[in-house]
């Protein structure tokens, strides 16, 4: 029994390592590829000075961020303003927990299950864990003791808010399909059609309220340099910025990785490894991220508010009835 637990243990860190070791290679990479693609769709080259094809300019910037002077407003409330970074980052990291990205395996006699963990209440922890994100946002425009970035940490906490609620209910149409709370249920549920034929409104209020939810153009206002001086994070320079900025890729990462997962089937796929759909379909989901970042200009706040209250939440109470109801009549 000590052996099992032992090695239960064992296999359990090694995918944490794996996991984290993916998704910094992964925010690492859409440094790069963001700049290429945008630059692409508007006819320019993007970083190409440093490296092939400019791909080591994401490491000199994190090699000039690492050495930058790492600057402390005097009248700032210095443990909070550390400790926001840090609370921006880590949520959107340790969810990842519940999230499959393939099916059981077979390493040296033992079954592993290509998840960290799976949980029955995958759904709650999500959203339980992801929603502490907001708070490194108000403490760091609070803590910072600069009016401009506590408004910008004001209206992000408050767009944020806005968009979880109709974020999270987006997928309760998934959940009364499915029956279970358990990503990996949701996963098998898809083996034959994926939910996004079955719940095709729920996945359009998903994609709007996670590009909202990360805030990603044109849901960009708490960022918006024009307004703002660079909203929350103003005050922040060095290695503190830079997670501030791998936040945001490491929250785009996960919103699509849930959508991949409650829509898009998961791993399930042909011909390939499971590994290889999930990365396929995550990879596509993080490309209209920098599409919709090139192409849509930013909204006003007043439309963003409009957007959110007055259209997605009755929209997405309305596709929960018309589930529940077609639910009824068929069964």
């Amino acid at each position: 029994m000590d052996k099992e637990f032992f090695i239960y243990v064992l296999i359990s860190c090694i995918k944490i390592l794996i996991v984290f070791g993916v998704i910094q290679f992964m925010i690492i990479s859409m440094i790069w590829i963001e700049r290429k693609v945008m630059a692409h769709m508007q006819v320019r080259l993007g970083p190409m000075r440093v490296g092939p094809h400019g791909l080591l300019q994401p490491i000199a910037d994190g090699i000039k961020l690492l050495f930058k002077e790492d600057i402390i407003p005097e009248r700032a409330d210095k443990l909070l303003f550390v400790l926001a970074p840090a609370m921006s980052l880590v949520p959107a990291l340790i969810t990842f927990a519940v999230i499959p990205f393939g099916d059981k395996v077979q390493i040296f006699g033992y079954s592993v299950d290509l998840v960290i963990t799976d949980i029955n209440i995958g759904f709650l922890y999500i959203f339980a864990v992801g929603s502490l994100g907001i708070y490194g946002i108000v403490m760091a425009g609070w803590a910072s003791n600069n009016k401009y970035s506590l408004l910008g940490g004001i209206r992000a906490s408050a767009q944020m808010i806005s968009y979880e609620l109709t974020l999270g209910i987006s997928l309760i149409g998934v959940i009364m399909l499915t029956g279970s709370l358990s990503l990996v249920d949701i996963v098998n549920a898809q083996a034959k059609l994926w939910n996004i034929v079955l719940q095709p409104v729920g996945f359009f209020i998903y994609a709007i309220s996670a590009l909202a939810e990360v805030n990603r153009t044109p849901f960009d206002l708490p960022e918006a340099e024009s307004e703002l001086v660079a909203g929350y994070h103003t005050e922040y320079s060095s290695m503190k910025f830079a997670m501030f900025f791998m936040a945001e890729y490491a929250n785009m990462i996960t919103v699509s990785a849930i959508a991949v997962t409650f829509f898009l089937g998961g791993w399930q796929g042909p011909f390939l490894p499971p590994v290889a759909w999930f990365m396929i379909k995550l990879s596509c989901c993080l490309f209209c991220f920098i599409w919709l970042r090139s192409t849509y200009p930013r909204l006003r706040y007043d439309q963003l508010m409009h957007l959110g209250w007055k259209f997605l939440l009755p929209l997405s109470l309305l596709n929960i009835l018309i589930t529940g109801l077609v639910m009824v009549l068929k069964g």
